[in-house]
């Protein structure tokens, strides 16, 4: 008799333990549905570890891609024209962080690119250094010296060449590649003037190593421009428009989000090897306004930059270039 309840009881708790475990398998399925039909989108992000390349990285972390139901393919390089390369070749679908400069240039020579939106507006997050016994201080100090910046087209390209226009100095540009590589170019004296922005640097500045030049935000006329844009091809926009929109909506969820919660900093000072107060002082090089996403600001800047600089065959107007935009973000 003891047996055959035992029976009866491992029997039931048996058929319990497979309705539990297939109503498990259920919601499992179900929570796995997203994942599953997530729709992927590869991503070029110029420079690693800056404070704007880090926007992809934090809405990974906080699934707010997931769940609108986006896989994100995340590849970085080492620039604006690195990441341009890798857009018109079809290895991504979007770039982000791209000079407009660079951009204008390739378009204006028949490139299928489109500007889907803007990234950065202003210059506040560079600053150019030198090492401090160089002596150099200032731009005033900087005749005949040579003076880094990103990439061809790049922002930083942008910025160098306003800088010395402003103060009159003729100093020679030089690409050098990130801001890494560019330190240790200054540092062991193949460039006089470094280009960088937070974090790369701050540790050797507070240690008096190098000594602050000039900074973007030094540069009057290009406050209210933008600097960088997002991109992607023509025809990567006409079978994707409705995945890129979705895109920069989480985007700027993201963007919103690593202002209004400090696990942001957090996740930066680890990914950057960096102490938290360091990734605050990082944060704050980067105005919340600076980022916005919805309006490219200061064309005829850019254009008329862009023709000075030989990166059009002629001044071109706003209107020549109209077929270049398709804003996708809409606030």
């Amino acid at each position: 008799m003891r047996n055959g309840w035992s029976s009866i009881r491992v029997s039931g708790a048996l058929k319990m333990l497979a309705a539990r475990l297939s109503a498990l398998g259920i919601v499992t399925a179900l929570l796995a549905v997203p994942t599953a039909n997530a729709e992927p989108l590869k991503v070029a992000i110029s420079q690693r570890g800056f404070w704007d390349s880090s926007f992809i990285d934090f809405g990974i972390k906080q699934d707010f891609f997931k769940q609108e139901g986006l896989e994100i393919e995340p590849f970085y390089t080492d620039g604006g024209a690195s990441t341009l390369d890798a857009v018109m070749s079809g290895s991504v679908d979007i770039g982000m962080s791209n000079g407009l400069l660079g951009v204008v240039g390739r378009y204006s020579k028949g490139a299928p690119i489109r500007v889907v939106s803007a990234e950065m507006t202003g210059a506040s997050d560079a600053f150019w250094y030198a090492t401090a016994e160089s002596g150099i201080r200032s731009l005033k100090d900087a005749a005949g010296k040579t003076i880094a910046f990103s990439s061809p087209g790049s922002s930083t390209n942008l910025m160098v060449l306003a800088l010395l226009k402003q103060s009159g100095i003729a100093a020679k540009p030089i690409a050098a590649g990130g801001a890494p590589a560019t330190f240790t170019q200054v540092m062991t004296r193949q460039i006089d003037i470094g280009w960088s922005v937070p974090p790369f640097a701050l540790g050797p500045l507070s240690e008096g190593k190098i000594a602050i030049v000039a900074k973007g935000s030094d540069i009057s006329e290009i406050g209210g421009q933008t600097l960088r844009v997002n991109v992607t091809r023509a025809d990567v926009l006409q079978k994707k428009r409705d995945l890129l929109t979705k895109f920069l909506k989480v985007y700027q969820r993201a963007v919103d989000w690593a202002y209004q919660d400090d696990r942001s900093l957090t996740y930066y000072a680890e990914a950057n090897r960096v102490t938290v107060d360091l990734a605050k002082r990082t944060r704050e090089f980067y105005p919340k306004a600076a980022l916005q996403i919805a309006e490219v600001k200061g064309l005829e800047l850019t254009l008329r930059d862009a023709a000075d600089q030989k990166y059009t065959a002629k001044l071109l107007e706003p209107k020549d270039v109209s077929g270049l935009f398709d804003l996708l973000y809409k606030p």
